[in-house]
């Protein structure tokens, strides 16, 4: 073991990592023997891949590099039962045609950041050992789960202290989780925070079924200002095959306490360098300023740096005459109520046919610089609007 590999393992077991199973020190030891592992990642395809799944595929291609095998799920037939996690009431089910659009371009993204030509690297799909199991197999595997284990589930617990239900579908979920570990033979497991609860009934039942330490590691969540995952469920996600401009617009509109963990979790900056920035902000260096070097950096990290370099242009471009303010107004649409309509209730344009005007005369754009051409525009997500010459506002959902 090389010293420099000891200094990238070291970082590896810590930048972006919440925790590991059963500790730190155990796995340091694993790795700096030379031990191959084989470690695995589960995606359900229930949407698009955004930012949030980036950090873990970022971590896998850490291990990748160190010779380590990977294998990346695709929960093809766990999606159609619907993960409870940090769902407080049940997940709409989705078909097998759903799911198969849904995980469609999911191969080519990943491959923009793991190497998945190279013979360390798999895709698998759960649905091809789990649709073959029979009702004895599924009793067998749960009788290695208590119902107690299963309700010390936080979610859960949250579903019965508001008396919401909680379906026998939603409670199997991390069983068959749990297979997949055991059916793949995996060393260890990687994934969100979000996720410890199902990754560990995976490492309880290798231990039952094969009597085998199984590895945790759960990393750091990006999180917005309100303290709400970047996800699907929260309406705030990032698509990974998004355009450039918009990837880069939409970091731009991020609020500045998410510059430094996104630094940790989304780029290979050193860790050193990200310290500095948070000492030099905002006295010495402009969150914008900031904002724009991980800007760059995210979308150089699946377009190149020649895109990257044009994004950080069209949006200079479009912004240079009005910088967006760091104290933004933040108006939240309810339910019902129209933007224009909320727009001068809020005294930010004066009237209905102001509003038109400054649409029709190309004076409204989202953050990625995008001519908003509608009168009757409603954004589905956060956004961050620039009005005329020097209004800004955040639109929260």
């Amino acid at each position: 073991m090389t010293e420099n590999n000891k200094e990238k393992i070291a970082e590896l077991l810590t930048r972006g990592v919440e925790k590991i199973y059963p500790t730190k020190e155990v796995l340091d030891l694993q790795l700096n023997s030379d031990k191959k592992l084989r470690i695995y990642y589960g995606i359900d395809p229930t949407g698009k891949l955004h930012l949030g799944h980036a950090v873990q595929l970022i971590k896998l291609r850490q291990f990748q590099n160190l010779g380590h095998e990977i294998i990346v799920l695709f929960g093809d037939f766990t999606a159609r039962i619907g993960d409870p996690t940090d769902k407080t009431a049940t997940r709409r089910k989705l078909s097998k045609e759903q799911v198969e659009a849904n995980s469609e371009n999911y191969k080519s993204i990943i491959g923009k950041i793991l190497e998945i030509e190279k013979s360390n690297f798999r895709f698998v799909s759960n649905n091809d050992w789990t649709d073959k199991l029979t009702p004895e197999d599924l009793l067998e595997l749960a009788s290695n789960f208590t119902v107690s284990q299963l309700l010390e589930r936080d979610m859960f617990q949250e579903r019965i202290k508001s008396g919401k239900e909680i379906y026998l579908h939603e409670f199997l979920y991390p069983i068959f989780q749990a297979n997949d570990a055991v059916v793949l033979d995996v060393d260890m497991q990687i994934g969100g925070n979000d996720q410890t609860f199902n990754m560990l009934a995976g490492r309880t039942l290798m231990k039952k079924l094969k009597n085998k330490e199984k590895f945790v590691l759960t990393t750091k969540m990006l999180v917005d200002n309100s303290g709400k995952k970047m996800g699907k469920t929260d309406g705030n996600i990032i698509p990974l095959d998004a355009e450039p401009n918009e990837i880069f617009g939409a970091v731009m509109s991020w609020p500045d306490e998410l510059i430094l963990v996104a630094f940790e979790l989304l780029t290979d900056l050193p860790m050193e360098e990200i310290e500095k920035i948070r000492i030099d902000m905002p006295e010495k260096l402009n969150p914008r300023d900031a904002k724009i070097q991980l800007a760059k950096k995210i979308v150089k990290l699946f377009y190149g740096e020649n895109e990257a370099q044009e994004a950080e242009k069209y949006f200079v471009d479009t912004f240079s005459k009005g910088e967006i303010p760091t104290d933004i107004e933040e108006v939240k649409l309810e339910t019902g109520q129209s933007l224009m309509q909320k727009l001068v209730a809020k005294n930010i344009v004066s009237s209905g046919t102001e509003w038109r005007r400054l649409v029709e005369a190309g004076a409204v754009k989202t953050s990625a610089g995008v001519k908003v051409d509608d009168i009757n525009f409603s954004p589905t997500e956060t956004t961050v609007l620039k009005i005329g010459r020097k209004t800004f506002v955040k639109i929260v959902l």
